[in-house]
C-alpha cells in the first residue's frame, strides 16, 4: 500500500488506540464523579459518561440514542469514503490529515456507543455510554444581573467535559474551516490563444 494511504489511516488508528487506552483506564480506576486534578482547579480528569454526542450533548431515549449509533457508523463509512476520494484525486495532504482526525474522533466514540455497554454488562450492543474525562474550567463566574437572558447566573469557560475523540473531531472540523481557502484553491489553467505567441519568420 502507498505511504499516501498509509499515513492518514495509520494517524488515525494511533489516536483510536489513546482514545481508547485513557477510556479504559479512566473506567478501571476512577468511579464516575471522580476528579484527579492535574492543573490545579482549572484542568483535571473528571469521570463522566453520557448517552450522547460530542462534549455530553445527548438525543432523547433509546431510540435516539440507537439512532445516534447507527448515524454515527454511516458518517464513519462516508468519512473514510472520503478521504479515499482526497488521496486519489490528489486533494491538500493538510485536508487529507484532517479528514483522518474527525474519523478517528468518530471511530473513538463509536466503539464507547457499541460496545461498553456489551463489555461492561449495562446495556445491549449499540445502547454504551460514551466516556467523557477532561475539564477545563479556565474561567469561572456570575454573569452581571443586567446580561440578558442569564443575568446573575453563574458560568464556566469550558463547561463540557470531553475525550480525546472529541478532540480530534474538533481539531480537524476547525482547521478545515481555517485552512478551507488554502485546501481548496483552484488554479485557472492559462488558455492558450492563436496569438498569444509571437511567430518569428
Amino acid at each position: 500500500m502507498k505511504a499516501v494511504y498509509i499515513k492518514p489511516f495509520l494517524t488515525a488508528l494511533l489516536i483510536i488506540i489513546a482514545d481508547q487506552a485513557i477510556k479504559l483506564w479512566v473506567h478501571g480506576h476512577m468511579y464516575q464523579g471522580e476528579e484527579i486534578k492535574f492543573l490545579g482547579d482549572r484542568g483535571m480528569l473528571h469521570y463522566t459518561e453520557n448517552n450522547g454526542m460530542a462534549f455530553g450533548m445527548e438525543l432523547g431515549g433509546d431510540w435516539g440514542k440507537l439512532t445516534l449509533t447507527l448515524f454515527r457508523i454511516i458518517a464513519v463509512a462516508g468519512i473514510g469514503y472520503g478521504i479515499v476520494y482526497l488521496i486519489k484525486h490528489k486533494y491538500h495532504r493538510g485536508l487529507i490529515m484532517n479528514g483522518a482526525l474527525i474519523l478517528a474522533g468518530a471511530v473513538g466514540n463509536i466503539i464507547d456507543s457499541t460496545f461498553y455497554g456489551v463489555v461492561f454488562h449495562y446495556a445491549p450492543i449499540f445502547h454504551g455510554r460514551v466516556v467523557d474525562m477532561f475539564y477545563f474550567p479556565l474561567i469561572s463566574g456570575d454573569f452581571p444581573k443586567w446580561f440578558p437572558v442569564w443575568g446573575g447566573e453563574d458560568f464556566v469557560f469550558f463547561r463540557p467535559v470531553f475525550n480525546l475523540a472529541d478532540a480530534s473531531i474538533s481539531i480537524g472540523v476547525i482547521l478545515i474551516l481555517i485552512f478551507q481557502k488554502h485546501y481548496f484553491k483552484h488554479e485557472t489553467p492559462e488558455v492558450e490563444a492563436p496569438n498569444s505567441e509571437m511567430v518569428e519568420d
